[in-house]
């Protein structure tokens, strides 16, 4: 007879998957616009799924209503990011640490005598010397809260944002501004996008999410430009 191990560990990307499809189903139910303003709350201090998922299906299932679940969306993500930029400030140490490494799956590095976060490869490239360094606490010394709108468009998990900011004692008003422009900016563009063209933007977002957050980053910053040069 054979036995099975029921210690064995259960592989994350196993529990993800799980969860990604507890998330969606909230979407066939009449709780979805509940759902979408907790998990939105949650995912930006510790729950690993983002709410990108149940917006897009939401908004597919009722096109008209895209603005109401981009607004929700947007203001829960908005307060849920105070959370965490509090669990940054009074509970970095005993949770904080743990949502980085286990959940966001970021590992801290010891630089310049603190605890350190290391950039992607495509920030450092797209961005170069104008972060401040090559790592994430060395770009909120230069920034501060500023840096939160940039970080709030781009795949970077929303939650290991708000934590660090907290973390390196960002400039707090400017932070829930920035989060503001940042959450409103990337959900009320999807939700249009898709009200305006349905199910072929819906495989596009889905097959060139990450891509796409990026591009929009590098236009947003071209833009800057041309007015700084020309104005």
């Amino acid at each position: 007879m054979t036995h099975t191990n029921s210690s064995k560990k259960i592989p994350s990307w196993h529990i993800h998957r799980h969860l990604y499809e507890w998330v969606l189903h909230w979407a066939e139910t009449p709780y979805g616009l509940r759902a979408l303003i907790v998990i939105s709350f949650i995912e930006s201090s510790f729950f690993p799924i983002p709410p990108d998922i149940l917006l897009i299906a939401l908004v597919m299932g009722a096109r008209s209503h895209w603005l109401r679940f981009a607004f929700w969306c947007t203001i829960a993500s908005v307060v849920g990011g105070l959370a965490g930029y509090g669990i940054g400030v009074f509970a970095w140490e005993s949770v904080g640490k743990w949502i980085v490494e286990n959940i966001a799956h970021v590992q801290l590095i010891p630089v310049n005598g603190r605890e350190d976060i290391a950039l992607p490869s495509y920030m450092l490239t797209t961005f170069g010397n104008s972060l401040g360094g090559e790592y994430l606490f060395q770009v909120y010394d230069k920034w501060n809260a500023w840096i939160v709108y940039v970080f709030g468009l781009t795949p970077l998990p929303y939650k290991l944002v708000t934590i660090t900011a907290g973390v390196a004692r960002i400039n707090l008003p400017i932070f829930i501004v920035t989060s503001i422009a940042a959450r409103a900016t990337r959900f009320f563009v999807v939700a249009w996008v898709l009200k305006k063209w349905g199910k072929p933007a819906k495989a596009f977002i889905d097959r060139y999410f990450n891509l796409l957050c990026v591009a929009f980053v590098l236009l947003l910053i071209a833009g800057f430009a041309v007015v700084k040069l020309f104005f």
